[in-house]
C-alpha cells in the first residue's frame, strides 16, 4: 500500500514542480487564486434620484414600480417608474388644514388610501385623476391596512382589514363601477370586527398582514406597539368574498395567540420577504423596543405561522430612547434599519452589521424606508430628497457564514458557482467530519477538494481507517480526468489491493458476514465499473497477478468475465472438472473460437451436452474445425458415443444443409462403421447427379469397399456411370439389382444391350435357369433370341426356345410391314411436295400504280420491289437495309460477296441496245450466272417478310435507339 502511495506521489511530484517554477516567474498555476482583480460592487448600492420636489415630500409609497408621493399640503404625484419621464399630479382639493398621514398602496399599485390627520380618509384610483372621500371612514385615524392579495383586482379591492390608532380592526371593501367614474359610495362598507389591546387597553394597530396557507386556511398579523398577534381559522371555499368576520369571531371570547415584549418606543414596524411574484412570504422581521424579532413563517402548521424565531438586539450604537429606527426593511439574509442620519443592514444569519450608509445633514432627517415587493427595490426619503437602493448578488458572501455555523450543505448551496469558495467549504466540511470521528464522510469531501493527495491518504493512514481511505480513492478516481491515465492506473490498482486485503480479513470472521457480503458488492461494482473498464484492461495482467497473490479464484474468474477473458474461465472450470459450468460459459457467450479450443476436452466427458450445445450454436459454428474433436472422441468411444457424434453430423447435413465434402465424408465413415443401414439411404438421398453430390465418390467407393457393403458401391457404381461394373458387383448381390443398373444409360443402346447379354449369361451359366434367361429376353426389347442361344449349352433342346423363336420371327414380319409402310407414305409425301412446287411457281400478286413502299412510303414502281405474300411491298434497297443490320455475321459476309458478284457481272454500255441474253451470260467456267446470284440473294434478303417474319418476333427486345448513338440522339432532341 504504502509503495503505491509513493509511486502516485511521485506522479505528482513533477506538476507540483511545474507550478513552483510557474509561480516563481508569476505564472499562476492551475489552482484557486483567492484574490479580486477589481473592486466588488456592494450588496446595497445607493442611488439618488434626480428629482427636486417643488414643495417638502409628507409620505412616500411604491408598489408594482407605481411610485406615490405627498407634496406639500394639497398635491399628489404619481410616477410610472416604468415611464419616469410622465409624471401625474392630482390635487386633493382640501381648503382646510388637513395634511397627509400617511398612505398605503395596494399590491398592485391600483389602489391608494390617503389617510389624513383629521381623521378622515381619500381614495384614488390608477386610472382616474379624482380623489374620493370614503364617508364611512370618517372618525378613525388609519394606522394600517391589510390587503387582500387573493381577491383584490385593479378596480376592486376585495375584503381587506383597516387598522386605527384607537385599536380597533375594520373590514372593508372598496369598488370602482365600470360603467361611471364612481359608484355611490366606493367604500362599499365598513365594519368592526376586532380590537387590539395591551395591559393598559386599546393599542393602536400598527401593522396588519393577510396571508393564505393550505386547504383554505387564513392567517393574519396584526401588531401594536408590545404585541404580536395570530388569527387563524378557515374560510369555507366559496365565501371568501364574505370577508373575514368569521376568523375574528372565533377569538371573541378569548384572546388569539400572540408574543409580547417588554420595551416599546411607541410603534412598531413589520416587514415581509418574498422571494418570488405572487408568492407567499418566506420570512418576517419585526422591529420593536427590544430588537427586532426575525423568523420563517410555516404554513403547515396548525395554529402558528411563526417560525424558527430569534431576536436580534439591536447594535450597540442604536439607543431607542435617543435615535430609535424609524423603518425597517426585510430582504432574503438581510434587514435594513433606518435611523435618522443612517441605514444600518443587519444580517440575519448571525445578527453582524454588514453594511452602514451615513447620509448627509444637507439632505435633512430621513423620513421613512420603504420596499417595492414586486422589483426588490428600496426607497429612502428625507422633506426633500429621494434615494433607491439596487440589491446585487445579496447571497455572495453567506456561504462563509453558513460554513462557520457548521451548516455545510446551506453553504455549498450558495457557492455552487464559485469553484473556489466551494472548494473552501468543502475543506472545512472535511476536516469537522474527521475531528468529530465520520471518517466517511470526511473522505468524501476531502475527494472533492483540491488539497494534497498525499498529505489526506496519510492522514487516513495515520488514522488507521482503511474504509475511509477506500471511499477517499473511490471518490478521487472518480473525479479524475481521461488524460490522466497514470494516476487512474495506480489508483484502480491501490484500490484493488485495499479490496482484497479488507475482503480477507471479513472472510475469515463469521461474525462479520454481512459487511463481508457487502464489500464483495462494492468490489464487483468497482470492478465492472464502466468508467474503469478501459484501465482495468490495459493493466489486467497486474489485477490477475492481485487476484493471484490473495488466491481470490473466486473474483479471478468474476474479473476474467467482465474483462470478457472467458478463454481463462472456461480453462479454470476445466481444471477443477467443472465441465457443465465451462460449457454454460461457452453457451452463454457463444464463442466460436473457445468452442473449438475445448471442445475436444469437454466431449470426452459430457458428450450429449456438448453436442447439444453445438446444435444450438447452428451455423455459426464451422463443423469442420469440430471434426478433429469428434474423430479423436470416436477412436476411443463405444457405439453409443459414436451415436452422438452421428447426430451432430447429420444436423449440419440435414438440418443446415451443409455441403462441405469432409462434413460428407466423415458422416459416411460414421455410417460404414456403426450404421450400414442408414448408408444406402444417406446414400440414395444425396441422389445420382455427380455435381449435386458433395461426398467423395472414389473415398465413398474405397470406404464401402472396405467394410464389404456391396449395395452401397453398387449404389456409387451407377453414380459413377461405371454401369459395367455396377452390374457386375450387383450380380454377386442380386439379378434384379443388377437388371436396374442394366437399364440406366438409355442413350447407350449398345452399352444397354452389353450389359443385358451379362446378365443373361450370368442367368444361363451360373443360374442355369433357362426360363429365367427367358424373362431377360422379355425384359430387354433390345435382345433377341439369337444374342442368347450362344449361351445355352449344346444339349438344351429347342422346346425351351420355341415360343421366344416364334416371337422374334412375328416381331421380324411386323417390322417389315412397318417399313413398306413408311416407303409408301415416303412416296405420297414426295408427289404432294411436287405439286405445291408446280403451285407455288403460277403464283402471282397485282400491284396498284399508288402503291407504296411499306419502309420508305414513296411509290413503289419507281424502283425494283418485292412483294410478299402477306401484302407488303419494299423497295429492293429498303429491304436490304432493313434486313442487313439484322443478319448473322456469316450471312451478312456472304450478302456483301453477292452484292461484289452482281456487280462484276454488270456490262455498262453507254448505247441503248443490249444483248438479248446479257442476264445469262456465262462469266467463265466455275461461275454463277447473273440470274443465280440474284436469286441467292433473294434467297437472303427476301426469304421472308421483314414485318411479319422471325426477324421482327426476335428483335422485340431491341432497344429503338442504338444504345452508341444515344447521346447524339439525345443532343439532337435538345
Amino acid at each position: 500500500m504504502a509503495s503505491i502511495l509513493d509511486e502516485y506521489e511521485d506522479s505528482l511530484y513533477r506538476s507540483a514542480s511545474v507550478q513552483q517554477s510557474r509561480a516563481s516567474v508569476g505564472i499562476p498555476h492551475s489552482g484557486y487564486v483567492n484574490a479580486r482583480l477589481e473592486k466588488e460592487t456592494p450588496i446595497f448600492n445607493k442611488q439618488r434620484i434626480d428629482f427636486a420636489p417643488p414643495e417638502k415630500i409628507n409620505s412616500l409609497v411604491v408598489s408594482s414600480n407605481q411610485l406615490c408621493m405627498s407634496l406639500g399640503k394639497d398635491t399628489l404625484l404619481r410616477i410610472d417608474l416604468g415611464k419616469p419621464d410622465e409624471p401625474n399630479q392630482v390635487e386633493l382639493g382640501r381648503k382646510d388644514e388637513a395634511k397627509v398621514y400617511k398612505m398605503f398602496l395596494d399590491h398592485t399599485g391600483s389602489h391608494l388610501l390617503i389617510a389624513l390627520n383629521t381623521s378622515e380618509c381619500l381614495y384614488l384610483n390608477r386610472s382616474v385623476q379624482k380623489v374620493r372621500a370614503l364617508s364611512r371612514w370618517k372618525g378613525h385615524l388609519i394606522e394600517s391596512v391589510g390587503w387582500n392579495k387573493f381577491l383584490g383586482s385593479e378596480t376592486n379591492t376585495g375584503p381587506i382589514l383597516v387598522g386605527t390608532a384607537q385599536g380597533q380592526i375594520y373590514e372593508s371593501e372598496i369598488s370602482v363601477s365600470e360603467g361611471s367614474l364612481f359608484s355611490t359610495n366606493p367604500d362599499q362598507y365598513f365594519r368592526q370586527v376586532y380590537t387590539l389591546e395591551e395591559e393598559s387597553g386599546p393599542a393602536p394597530v400598527c401593522c396588519l398582514e393577510i396571508e393564505r396557507g393550505i386547504e383554505g386556511k387564513f392567517f393574519i398579523i396584526a401588531t401594536t406597539r408590545k404585541r404580536l398577534f395570530q388569527f387563524v381559522g378557515k374560510v369555507p371555499e366559496g365565501t371568501e368574498q364574505q370577508g373575514f368576520s368569521s376568523i375574528f369571531a372565533m377569538h371573541a371570547d378569548h384572546l388569539p395567540s400572540f408574543r409580547e415584549f417588554p420595551a416599546n418606543f411607541g410603534f412598531s414596524e413589520i416587514a415581509f420577504y418574498t422571494p418570488k411574484l405572487r408568492s407567499n412570504p418566506r420570512s418576517f422581521a419585526w422591529m420593536m423596543g427590544n430588537g427586532v424579532l426575525y423568523g420563517t413563517l410555516d404554513y403547515s402548521r396548525p395554529d402558528s405561522i411563526l417560525s424558527d424565531e430569534r431576536v436580534w438586539v439591536y447594535p450597540s450604537d442604536i439607543d431607542i430612547t435617543v435615535n430609535k429606527p424609524i423603518s425597517i426593511v426585510l430582504t432574503q439574509f438581510h434587514f435594513l434599519l433606518l435611523l435618522p442620519d443612517r441605514v444600518k443592514a443587519v444580517c440575519t444569519l448571525n445578527g453582524q452589521v454588514v453594511f452602514q450608509d451615513l447620509f448627509l445633514e444637507k439632505f435633512g432627517l430621513l423620513t421613512r424606508m420603504i420596499k417595492d415587493p414586486t422589483v426588490q427595490q428600496i426607497w429612502i426619503h428625507t422633506e426633500k430628497v429621494v434615494f433607491r437602493y439596487h440589491v446585487q448578488r445579496e447571497s455572495r458572501d453567506v456561504w462563509k457564514m453558513y460554513m462557520n455555523m457548521n451548516k455545510f450543505d446551506l453553504a455549498k448551496e450558495y457557492c455552487k458557482d464559485r469553484p473556489e469558495c466551494l472548494d473552501i467549504v468543502l475543506a472545512k466540511e472535511a476536516e469537522h467530519c474527521f475531528q468529530n470521528k465520520r471518517y466517511l464522510d470526511s473522505a468524501k469531501c476531502y475527494a472533492l477538494t483540491q488539497n494534497y493527495f498525499e498529505e489526506i491518504a496519510l492522514k487516513f493512514i495515520e488514522a488507521k481507517q482503511e474504509e475511509a481511505l477506500m471511499e477517499f480513492l473511490i471518490k478521487k478516481l472518480s473525479n479524475l480526468k481521461p488524460s490522466e491515465k497514470t494516476q487512474t492506473t495506480l489508483l484502480t490498482t491501490w484500490l484493488t489491493e485495499l479490496y482484497l486485503n479488507w475482503l480477507g480479513i471479513l472472510e475469515g470472521d463469521p461474525s462479520q458476514r454481512n459487511l463481508y457480503l457487502d464489500t464483495r458488492e462494492k468490489f464487483r461494482t468497482f470492478l465492472s465499473s464502466p468508467k474503469n473498464k478501459d484501465c482495468l484492461f490495459n493493466n489486467r495482467a497486474s489485477i490477475y497477478e492481485l487476484l493471484a497473490s490473495h488466491g481470490d479464484t473466486e473474483h479471478m474468474v468474476y474479473f476474467a468475465v467482465i474483462m470478457q477473458d472467458y478463454e481463462r474461465v472456461v480453462a479454470h472450470h476445466c481444471q477443477h472438472d467443472e465441465y457443465d459450468e465451462a460449457l454454460n460459459v461457452l453457451s452463454r457467450h457463444r464463442d466460436e473460437k473457445l468452442f473449438y479450443k475445448f471442445s475436444p476436452v469437454l466431449i470426452q466427458h459430457i458428450p450429449k451436452k456438448v453436442v447439444d450445445a453445438w446444435i444450438s450454436m447452428g451455423s455459426r459454428l464451422d463443423a469442420r474445425n469440430l471434426i478433429p474433436a469428434l474423430v479423436n472422441y470416436s477412436q476411443s468411444a463405444s457405439t453409443q458415443q459414436i451415436n452422438e457424434a452421428i447426430r451432430y453430423m447429420e444436423f449440419c447435413v440435414y438440418q443446415l444443409e451443409e455441403t462441405q465434402q469432409a462434413i460428407h465424408n466423415y458422416l459416411l465413415s460414421l455410417y460404414a462403421l456403426c450404421r450400414p443401414d442408414s448408408l444406402l439411404s444417406y446414400l440414395e438421398q444425396a441422389g445420382t447427379n455427380p455435381n449435386r453430390i458433395h461426398y467423395d465418390l472414389k473415398y465413398a467407393l474405397r470406404l464401402c469397399a472396405e467394410h464389404g457393403h456391396h449395395h452401397a458401391c453398387v449404389h456409387i457404381y451407377k453414380v459413377m456411370e461405371l454401369y459395367e461394373e455396377a452390374v457386375d458387383l450387383a450380380l454377386q448381390v442380386d439379378v434384379d439389382l443388377a437388371k436396374s443398373c442394366a437399364d440406366l444409360p438409355e442413350d447407350d443402346e449398345e452399352l444397354r444391350k452389353k450389359l443385358w447379354l451379362k446378365i443373361a449369361r450370368h442367368v444361363v451359366q451360373e443360374e442355369k435357369d433357362v426360363k429365367k434367361a427367358m424373362a431377360c429376353l422379355s425384359s430387354c426389347a433390345l435382345l433377341k433370341i439369337e444374342d442368347v442361344l450362344p449361351f445355352f449349352p449344346d444339349f438344351v433342346t429347342i422346346d425351351h426356345f420355341k415360343e421366344a423363336i416364334c416371337n422374334s420371327l412375328e416381331d421380324y414380319n411386323k417390322h417389315i410391314e412397318e417399313l413398306k409402310r413408311e416407303m409408301e407414305e415416303a412416296t405420297q409425301s414426295a408427289k404432294r411436295i411436287r405439286e405445291d412446287i408446280q403451285e407455288m411457281r403460277n403464283k402471282y400478286g397485282s400491284v396498284e400504280p399508288q402503291e407504296k413502299c411499306a419502309a420508305c412510303d414513296f411509290p413503289l414502281l419507281n424502283r425494283p420491289f418485292y412483294l410478299f405474300l402477306c401484302g407488303h411491298m419494299f423497295h429492293y434497297d429498303c429491304l436490304l437495309q432493313a434486313v442487313f443490320s439484322n443478319l448473322p455475321a456469316y450471312k451478312q459476309a456472304k450478302l456483301e460477296d453477292l452484292q461484289k458478284k452482281l456487280a462484276a457481272t454488270s456490262q455498262p454500255s453507254k448505247s441503248h441496245h443490249r444483248p438479248k441474253d446479257t442476264d445469262t451470260i456465262s462469266l467463265g467456267k466455275g461461275q454463277q450466272s447473273r440470274e443465280q446470284i440474284k436469286a441467292d440473294i433473294d434467297d437472303i434478303v427476301a426469304a421472308e417478310c421483314v414485318y411479319c417474319g422471325e426477324l421482327m418476333i426476335r428483335s422485340i427486345d431491341k432497344p429503338f435507339i442504338d444504345p452508341q448513338k444515344y447521346e447524339e440522339e439525345m443532343q439532337s432532341w435538345l
